[in-house]
């Protein structure tokens, strides 16, 4: 039994847009083009239903406002509002952070489930052990070096902070060799073997695809963590003082909860008008060579033209292997 989980932010609603700007210190019209709408949300619903009907139940999380394409009837639809598993004390909240690191406490949420970005899709058909293998999540640990350049380099620092109290590096490398060292991972076991004499851990890959938990791992952070936690539950904004859900999943890496996969059925792309205007997005999309990709908004669209010309383009690419309305719209 898995479920998924999907956040989604309708940055268009005015209510939102109202509420955001009461409590920002940076107005939304400066910062509006990290919450805009690719209106590609259709086609993530699509592939759930052509690619993964195995799911047992997809988690909708959303502030309150919902698609107006979307069945909200749809027996395998649950549709979350914050207010439903975050304490009112937390609420309004505007950053992921908090968001994420509660998942554990929405209603009837199975222990295995796959956490979605709206920015990640499955492109092609997959099979649920592709996610678990004998209960436990499918994972590739390829050791980095922090980096700040991915923008949440502070709160990845925050979550190593937290691993490195709770578990000794080199007893986990011991333990768990075959994981660390793996065949699956090809030429990147060289980065974990480069970064082996440093006794603490100093990071991960983050290969930002969907990600599969145990939602008994969140419960057992939180058991240990809660202070931590709960000082990033009070941020309405980012803080860099924040961890983020990745401390979650670095945790099931460093304990061993995990069977190594390879990740070379995945490909992350940046959006510009140069990869959507040479096809490059869209031979990704349609080539059948990889199952799920991640489309990041680099925000190197400014223009409200080329901004529409991209979402026309990204849409047409999946119009090419999902032409058809699945039952999750209306």
């Amino acid at each position: 039994m898995v479920d998924i989980v999907l956040l989604w932010v309708d940055g268009n609603d005015p209510e939102w847009q109202t509420e955001y700007n009461k409590h920002a210190s940076v107005k939304l019209e400066n910062n509006i083009v990290r919450f805009r709408d690719w209106d590609i949300l259709p086609y993530m619903f699509r592939s759930f239903e052509r690619f993964m009907p195995w799911v047992r139940k997809i988690h909708f999380v959303t502030w309150g406002h919902l698609p107006s394409w979307l069945d909200i009837n749809h027996p395998k639809l649950n549709i979350v509002k914050h207010e439903e598993y975050i304490d009112n004390t937390y609420l309004p909240v505007f950053s992921a952070n908090p968001i994420e690191i509660v998942l554990h406490q929405i209603d009837d949420l199975s222990e295995k489930f796959i956490y979605f970005n709206d920015d990640t899709f499955i492109i092609s058909k997959i099979e649920q052990e592709r996610f678990f293998e004998n209960g436990l999540p499918r994972d590739a640990l390829v050791s980095n070096a922090l980096s700040s350049s991915s923008g949440v380099g502070h709160f990845v620092l925050n979550d190593l902070e937290i691993l490195n109290r709770h578990f000794d590096k080199r007893t986990a490398f011991k333990r768990h060799f075959g994981k660390w060292i793996n065949l699956k991972y090809g030429t990147d076991n060289l980065r974990t073997l480069a970064l082996l004499p440093w006794r603490r851990f100093t990071g991960f890959v983050d290969w930002h695809m969907p990600q599969p938990f145990l939602k008994s791992v969140f419960d057992e952070v939180w058991e240990k963590e809660a202070k931590v936690l709960q000082q990033t539950m009070q941020s309405r904004f980012r803080a860099c003082e924040n961890v983020n859900q990745y401390l979650f999943r670095y945790w099931q890496l460093a304990s061993g909860q995990f069977v190594p996969v390879s990740m070379k059925d995945t490909s992350y792309i940046t959006l510009s008008m140069d990869a959507l205007q040479s096809g490059t997005v869209e031979q990704m999309i349609t080539s059948g060579n990889y199952a799920m990709i991640c489309l990041n908004d680099g925000e190197t669209i400014q223009s409200d033209a080329d901004f529409e010309e991209a979402k026309q383009l990204i849409q047409h690419a999946f119009e090419k292997i999902l032409p058809k309305k699945s039952e999750f719209e209306r």
